[in-house]
């Protein structure tokens, strides 16, 4: 089995980080010198993925100027012989990637996002979501690979798991299950959102999913559930004896909120080769204050 697409729902406002987020869209932040979007891509990339299909709205069109080639600012760089930085802006994937941008046209939920792909997807077919929100760093395999790997063995839907603090249990989709082998659980039950007294169990689904052509059977669009929302884990639920959930080896930022997208630049940062050394001095000189 070879899966080859990856949606990337990247349709929100990103009003947590407004007034910077009001012509620039959230995922072209940049993580030191990278937009988040990149680190998205290139982690589907380094899975085996090679069809990126972007979930997008009008105000998003950096996102698809930003994996499109840039002619001028090629040939400057030619010209001037900075080779090092002509390297950095070529094409993701090269010429055998394939970038794709749908439209959806009004902000209502995860599973509508996703929903928006389906006339992109065959019979059958596998393909990743990834919530470029959620930069994981993994040292070995990245977590796309590691959900790729599971469902490779055993031909379900896959899921990634972290375990989550009480107090931000109602941020998150939670699961139940009913078999744990390591890292590998077999799920029961979904929740989302739920009040820290009521939740199943602290293993939240974060932002790495593997579905089949089925997932969209599934997505119902005229009854929506929590906040109003078609939420994708509504589909989860109608099909969870089908899906599996992967404890993920790696570290996770949520780049959505202020703090994580900050954590994530410092500690990214103290491993950029060209900036780590001067973070570090600089990182000490504040903590001696």
């Amino acid at each position: 089995m070879n899966i080859k697409k990856a949606v990337f729902p990247v349709a929100g406002f990103g009003t947590r980080f407004l007034p910077a987020t009001k012509a620039t869209p959230k995922e072209m932040l940049p993580i030191i010198d990278k937009p988040i979007i990149q680190y998205a891509v290139e982690e589907a990339l380094e899975a085996g993925i090679n069809e990126f299909i972007f979930v997008t709205h009008h105000a998003k069109r950096a996102i698809e100027d930003h994996f499109d080639e840039n002619l001028d600012l090629k040939q400057r760089l030619k010209n001037d012989g900075k080779d090092d930085l002509l390297k950095l802006i070529s094409k993701v994937g090269g010429k055998d990637s394939k970038f794709t941008f749908v439209r959806q046209d009004e902000p209502k939920g995860l599973g509508h996002a996703i929903s928006c792909a389906q006339h992109l997807m065959e019979k059958n077919e596998y393909f990743a979501v990834i919530l470029a929100d959620d930069l994981i760093i993994s040292e070995g395999k990245n977590v796309t690979s590691q959900l790729i790997d599971r469902v490779q063995q055993e031909d379900r839907q896959a899921l990634a798991l972290e375990t989550v603090p009480t107090h931000d249990i109602s941020k998150f989709g939670v699961i139940s299950f009913s078999e744990q082998q390591e890292d590998v659980f077999q799920l029961s039950g979904i929740v989302e959102k739920p009040d820290p007294s009521e939740a199943p169990s602290d293993l939240a689904v974060v932002g790495r999913y593997i579905f089949n052509q089925s997932i969209f059977n599934s997505i119902d669009e005229k009854t929506p559930g929590k906040n109003g929302e078609i939420q994708i884990t509504d589909a989860i639920e109608k099909q969870i004896s089908d899906f599996v959930g992967i404890k993920f080896q790696g570290q996770r930022y949520d780049c959505g909120s202020k703090i994580g997208y900050l954590k994530a630049n410092i500690e990214l940062g103290l491993k950029h080769p060209e900036i780590s050394e001067d973070l570090k001095n600089l990182l000490k000189e504040y903590c001696n204050l």
